[in-house]
């Protein structure tokens, strides 16, 4: 038997059926572009050269740089995105399709007009496509946001008044389901949530998403306007790592786990999830803790977030060493260890 320190609790697993995972120092490597969210990655043939792409976001802006291999990446560059989907837009995932076409799913924050001199916004998450290798990208519409009327304009919530944001996304090995791993801000259901899109419906995905929810999986309602648009509203999640202090009652304690990053492990043969956890309504990190999961199609799956770092700093990630196939969405039984888009450690997985 092995010991797994877990929020909070000691939880006993056989050694065999426990995965765990070790930090150890390595030498600084960084991403050329500056970070505040996600960074997704994928290998493509560019002009005849394997080439790693990797899209860095910050200040609700993203670029992508490229390169042979994680320590030789270019200057990022800005991205266009067409048309402009609101105010900041941070692009978190990325899925390769067979044709080389790339999918990204961005994070878009606007400001929130419902709570008039807040200055604080909503975040809901979108889709675009690309045919360039992520040079350029068509906006495919806003695919998940908060129900509406879930802000709350009293929140102490340093940023937020609700919405849904900070995720990243995964395709099931058999294609055809995307899962949406992502951060729920709303005033009365709080935490981490899962939805999916059938693969299918990546090209026109607006109103496609459904969203998990003790045990089921619902669909959006569309409500139409008189010029004959609809506007989809989406259901709140019930979270699978709930929200144990919320970010707006009458304090400024916190305790809720936002922004994970889901890879696959070859090594483990299981799903990875690093999650941040806050303390407080200005959002400092106690701590990053790791999950694990056999099946994407099972939400109730994942373990008990088990502390892998005190303290620590936003946006944990793993990105994969291999040569053409390590990514922020596969890795193997060593990696690298990001925070911030500034790596200073390996991780290793054990099983």
């Amino acid at each position: 038997m092995i010991l797994v320190e877990t929020h909070g609790l000691i939880s006993q697993s056989p050694a065999s059926t426990a995965p765990r995972v070790e930090l150890s120092a390595a030498t600084h490597l960084r991403f050329t572009g500056d970070v505040d969210s996600n960074s997704p990655a994928v290998w493509q043939r560019v002009a005849g050269l394997n080439q790693l792409l990797i899209l860095t976001s910050v200040a609700g802006k993203p670029s992508l740089a490229t390169g042979p291999q994680l320590d030789r990446l270019s200057v990022a560059l800005p991205v266009q995105l067409d048309p402009w989907p609101g105010e900041g837009v941070w692009m978190e995932a990325t899925i390769e399709d067979d044709d080389g076409t790339l999918y990204g799913y961005y994070h878009n924050e606007n400001t929130a007009t419902v709570c008039p001199g807040s200055g604080k916004v909503i975040p809901r998450i979108g889709a675009a496509r690309s045919t360039d290798h992520g040079l350029t990208w068509t906006s495919l519409g806003v695919i998940l946001e908060a129900p509406l009327g879930s802000h709350d304009c009293e929140t102490n919530d340093m940023y937020f008044v609700g919405g849904v944001g900070d995720f990243s996304v995964q395709l099931d090995q058999d294609a055809r389901d995307l899962y949406i791993f992502f951060s729920q801000y709303n005033r009365r259901s709080q935490g981490v949530g899962v939805a999916r899109l059938a693969w299918a419906d990546r090209d026109n995905p607006t109103g496609k998403v459904m969203v998990f929810s003790n045990g089921v999986w619902l669909p959006a309602r569309g409500f139409p306007f008189p010029n004959g648009t609809l506007r989809w509203s989406y259901p709140p999640a019930v979270p699978i790592f709930p929200t144990r202090e919320p970010w707006n009652d009458d304090d400024t304690e916190v305790d809720a786990f936002w922004g994970p990053a889901v890879h696959w492990n070859v090594f483990l043969e299981q799903y990875v999830m690093l999650l941040n956890h806050a303390k407080d309504t200005n959002w400092k990190q106690e701590g990053i803790y790791v999950s694990f999961n056999r099946r994407l199609d099972d939400p109730a799956g994942w373990s008990a977030p088990a502390k892998i770092l005190s303290g620590g700093r936003w946006y944990p990630q793993v990105m994969g060493i291999e040569a053409g196939a390590g990514t922020d969405k596969v890795a193997g039984r060593w990696a690298r260890f990001f925070m911030s888009g500034t790596s200073e450690h390996m991780i290793q997985f054990i099983k």
